[in-house]
């Protein structure tokens, strides 16, 4: 089946924000006296509020969850949205996808506020066609909302007909879901073990690498 469109997520794969998101997590449970390392925090990355205080804090209830994750949300945009860069060749892949004739698609975890700043960032609003994150979902990846959300939109075309790129397992996750393939960038630094087991189709170093391979890459079946 030929390749339509192309999803893709953003924080780590197209924007270099993982370790920035650490940071803000990392601030929110210093707040309550909760103690995790670095790695414990970044490992988590990807997930929406949802999955990842539930994962590192169980004992929290919804409400507790949803206030911890505004708080994230605070820190990370008065503090640290400012700094986070497009990583190279990232709107020059986007431009890639959209010239060869597929739909650009971005498929985030990530809030609307920030996705439309990326938005700016990237330089891509003429470029992205159909967009998700977390406010459109009940629940975020490793869930597969968020790519359920972006097929509905892209209908009439069927999961054997896109292909998703990100940095997380937890893309390949959501996509495997959905009956999506996805090819897994190494710039979010999760291993390549972790990315493979979750079922990444193919393991690039970044999207500057994704794209100089783009000819023979899965995005161009």
């Amino acid at each position: 089946m030929v390749i339509k469109a192309v999803l893709f997520d953003i924080d780590g794969t197209l924007v270099d924000s993982n370790d920035y998101h650490v940071a803000a997590w990392q601030a929110v449970f210093r707040r309550i006296g909760a103690d995790f390392d670095d790695q414990v925090v970044h490992d988590q990355i990807g997930k929406g509020t949802d999955m990842l205080v539930p994962t590192l804090l169980p004992e929290t209830d919804e409400a507790e969850q949803e206030a911890l994750g505004e708080e994230h949300g605070r820190i990370f945009k008065a503090r640290f949205l400012s700094q986070v860069t497009p990583f190279a060749a990232a709107r020059q892949l986007l431009v890639a996808v959209k010239d060869s004739g597929r739909q650009v698609v971005l498929a985030s975890s990530a809030s609307s506020a920030e996705l439309d700043h990326y938005l700016g960032l990237l330089d891509a609003r003429e470029i992205v066609g159909v967009s998700t994150t977390s406010d459109d979902v009940e629940k975020t990846k490793p869930a597969p909302d968020i790519f359920t959300t972006a097929l509905e939109k892209l209908a009439p075309l069927g999961a054997s007909e896109v292909i998703v790129v990100g940095d997380t397992p937890y893309d390949i996750e959501a996509a495997a879901k959905c009956g999506i393939a996805a090819v897994g960038v190494r710039s979010g630094k999760f291993t390549d073990a972790a990315l493979s087991e979750a079922g990444a189709v193919a393991l690039y170093d970044d999207v500057a690498a994704l794209l100089a391979d783009f000819a023979h890459s899965p995005l161009n079946r």
